[in-house]
């Protein structure tokens, strides 16, 4: 009897060295899946990428709203070790500061990271070369009956038109919202339309509204025969797209994977929008596989 309780201590003593103190995995690193093709694209890539070019895991958990996220990575006690994030969407949503109060010389991305390192040590990597920013659109009618190319060109026409956006964009916080935009561009629309993101596309294809919220890299825009207009008066902020992580990720990782940083990197710079629309449209669109899809466009950029 003595031996085998020698034994089980023995193996929970060896189990507590593998994993580390508390029972942390310090081999798998932890991703909780976004709610956006274009975010599970990215974790992904990043799976594929650490497991390729490091001795580390990676798990992708189940989705976890952006907000949610990020009050995890940044809390005392997280359960993950980064998140496909934007420059604007940390400096606004999570950071809570507004565009207009980033300090003259120097960039929005760079003032969110020094922000968001001394106050939730966690920072931005390199930027993956997305501006996946919000943008206006308008449908094929709008377009055959009055053509605008900006969002400017929407201010005589508004009181004929319906708008739809998901329900975050009519919350009252944050000033990337539909009040503040409608007061900018000096819009009065006909009426305005809650509705659930993942019913926004449907919705317009059957005729529910004609302006409309989307993401500027979201392969559904082409599918549903919207015309993105452009920002002419520049009301939307730049979201760059870039990987978050917390501050202790590569020494935590420092024994399995001593060239994480370096891997994770290895987005920088890759894709553009139009880049990110087609592997969104292949996806969501086509219904092609999403795995394959990533590791195709890694693949085709010589990162695997």
């Amino acid at each position: 009897m003595k031996k085998l309780l020698a034994c089980i201590l023995s193996a929970c003593l060896l189990s507590v060295a593998l994993t580390g103190c508390g029972g942390e995995d310090t081999k798998t690193i932890r991703i909780y899946d976004g709610t956006f093709t274009e975010s599970s694209l990215i974790h992904k890539m990043v799976e594929l990428l650490v497991e390729e070019h490091t001795d580390a895991e990676v798990e992708i958990l189940d989705q976890m709203a952006a907000v949610s996220n990020f009050k995890d990575l940044s809390s005392d006690n997280p359960s993950c070790e980064l998140m496909n994030c934007y420059d604007g969407v940390l400096l606004t949503s999570y950071l809570k500061i507004d565009p207009n109060e980033v300090p003259e010389g120097i960039s929005l991305y760079d003032y969110a990271n020094q922000i968001a390192e001394e106050q939730y040590q966690v920072h931005l990597l390199d930027q993956i070369g997305t501006d996946n920013t919000y943008a206006i659109a308008v449908t094929q009618e709008v377009v055959d009956k009055y053509n605008p190319q900006t969002i400017s060109d929407l201010a005589e026409i508004a009181p004929e038109l319906r708008f739809g956006a998901e329900h975050a964009f009519f919350t009252l916080e944050g000033s990337m919202k539909y009040g503040p935009f409608c007061d900018f561009y000096g819009l009065n629309f006909k009426e305005h339309i809650a509705i659930d993101n993942s019913l926004k596309y449907s919705a317009v294809e059957n005729g529910n509204f004609d302006v409309m919220v989307v993401y500027a890299t979201d392969g559904l825009n082409r599918k549903a025969g919207l015309k993105v207009l452009e920002d002419d008066l520049g009301f939307f902020p730049e979201y760059n797209g870039a990987l978050l992580v917390r501050d202790a990720i590569f020494e935590e990782f420092a024994d399995v994977a001593p060239n994480l940083e370096e891997v994770l990197n290895m987005l920088g710079g890759q894709f553009t929008n139009e880049d990110m629309t087609d592997l969104t449209y292949a996806v969501d669109v086509e219904g092609r596989d999403l795995t394959e899809v990533a590791r195709e466009a890694l693949e085709a950029r010589g990162l695997l």
